[in-house]
């Protein structure tokens, strides 16, 4: 199912919903590649038209909105946490905490291919903080710092 940790494994979307709660429509990573246990990922999210906020973001004008993105890279730092911690998603959930400095430099639509490089900055128990991008076609989309952290289903 996934490579050997050492050499950036990659996480296909069986493990993804094996370890991230999310699900249709709000599941933002497709699968993921280049994880490196409590260090790194890259996740990767297929943009298409049948995304359901491109009915109204913008009609005849679709792009993606910002805060999708953001989620994005977000779901694709709790899907390192999730594989880094071992987390039974069952009774526990990776839970956003802060997001700082998000810039949103291009936008993105259907047909585009997001890659969201993630890298820890800091870790101390199950509080992780991260820096994440989002590419397309290896241009930055947007960017952003944030913070999760592992707590109890309730």
């Amino acid at each position: 199912m996934t490579q050997d940790v050492a050499t950036g494994a990659a996480i296909t979307f069986d493990e993804i919903l094996q370890r991230l709660p999310h699900r249709y429509p709000f599941l933002m990573v497709d699968r993921a590649e280049d994880y490196i246990a409590n260090t790194s990922i890259v996740g990767v999210k297929n943009v298409t038209f049948n995304e359901p906020y491109f009915q109204g973001h913008f009609p005849g004008n679709p792009v993606m909105p910002g805060v999708m993105i953001v989620e994005a890279i977000a779901q694709t730092g709790a899907l390192m946490m999730s594989k880094t911690l071992e987390v039974d998603v069952t009774k526990t959930a990776i839970f956003f905490m802060s997001v700082d400095g998000a810039r949103f430099r291009r936008p993105v639509r259907p047909g585009d291919i997001l890659r969201m490089p993630v890298h820890v900055t800091r870790a101390r128990g199950d509080v992780f903080k991260f820096a994440g991008k989002a590419l397309v076609d290896g241009k930055v989309v947007a960017e952003c710092e944030f913070a999760a952290m592992k707590g109890a289903n309730s």
